[in-house]
């Protein structure tokens, strides 16, 4: 007889003023839905990224001399109140509900990188697959500011996604041959997503960074 599936983890920093027997309630509620999954667009197919990994020759990374987030301007406003990092969070939830001004105000979100389920939505970061200092360094410092504006806002490509901030922080500005998503399931998707908004936008990858993404795709 199959054994029964281990309950998602779901984690709410922020109660406020819940009463325990409305927490509990909230929390049963909650577990018996369907989990809440990322859906940024799909990322190029593996067997893609592996051809496009073959033509690409490593290039030593650039500095980052002169970089500074503000350089990269973001979020932008998609439309009415609502800027590029709320879209994501409405887009990456589920039953999320937003206020007046647009802010996420309750809904439920899984994060990719480690299994993580949250409700509070200041408990995710939108990450930049591709991050800012890294594309910086592999190119993005000989763009304009507009250019590297579309790039920190693009929710056209795999770039953008709602993940638990600490793991985000965790990543920093790190690139897949020093920091891989913990959740080893979703490393696939991942070295996708990367090679898929690195070959749109053009920018360069240095060895260690491509190996590593050749190993991971090898798996797929």
């Amino acid at each position: 007889m199959p054994s029964t599936p281990p309950a998602p983890k779901v984690y709410a920093r922020r109660f406020g003023v819940l009463t325990a027997a409305a927490a509990l309630a909230a929390l049963t509620t909650l577990l018996g839905a369907p989990t809440a999954a990322a859906a940024p667009p799909a990322p190029i197919s593996a067997a893609a990224a592996r051809s496009y990994l073959a033509t690409v020759t490593p290039k030593t990374e650039g500095s980052t001399s002169g970089y500074s987030r503000d350089l990269f301007p973001h979020w932008s406003t998609v439309s009415g109140t609502c800027n590029t990092r709320e879209t994501v969070l409405k887009r990456d939830g589920v039953g999320v509900v937003q206020d007046s001004a647009c802010a996420a105000v309750s809904g439920s979100w899984y994060s990719e990188y480690d299994g993580a389920t949250w409700t509070v939505a200041s408990d995710l970061d939108i990450d930049h697959v591709v991050p800012l200092a890294e594309a910086w360094r592999s190119g993005a410092s000989s763009w304009t500011t507009a250019r590297r504006q579309q790039f920190a806002n693009d929710l056209t490509r795999p770039q953008l996604i709602a993940v638990t901030d600490n793991v985000n922080q965790a990543k920093g500005d790190l690139d897949p041959g020093k920091w891989l998503p913990p959740r080893t399931a979703y490393r696939c998707t991942y070295a996708r997503m990367w090679v898929n908004v690195k070959q749109y936008w053009g920018l360069s990858m240095d060895s260690t960074e491509k190996t590593a993404l050749v190993n991971v795709l090898n798996a797929c």
